[in-house]
């Protein structure tokens, strides 16, 4: 079954997901700038997935997955030191790390299947 639209694929969706509950954990934290760029870092992973598959172009969207990844890992990075500065709890610092860790594989995934259709 086709796609119809980015909304449609499994990565983006999770992706989606994992950025809501990134806002919801850290709206209330009053370090700004730390807030403000795990916010941007995971609306990057969801965004870049959007832009690269409206190409439509494989060699395009590929480009934008990795941009997602990257965002992805900054995502991941930023959720350790959240954990470290004790701006989140143990508990929910592991599950967001497991949802980051979905998306990844999911994007990691989706490049080598893109890259693999290239040749």
């Amino acid at each position: 079954m086709k796609t119809q639209s980015f909304k449609d694929l499994i990565v983006w969706q999770k992706a989606h997901k994992e950025t809501v509950n990134i806002y919801q954990q850290f709206s209330p934290l009053k370090d700004f700038g730390f807030r403000d760029q795990i916010q941007r870092a995971s609306v990057s992973v969801m965004n870049n997935i959007a832009e690269g598959y409206a190409r439509r172009s494989d060699k395009t969207f590929i480009h934008f997955l990795r941009i997602a990844k990257g965002s992805n890992t900054e995502v991941e990075s930023m959720l350790i030191l959240a954990g470290s500065l004790q701006y989140i709890s143990n508990e929910t610092q592991q599950k967001l790390l497991k949802s980051n860790e979905e998306v990844g594989k999911l994007l990691s995934g989706f490049i080598n299947k893109l890259s693999a259709e290239d040749y």
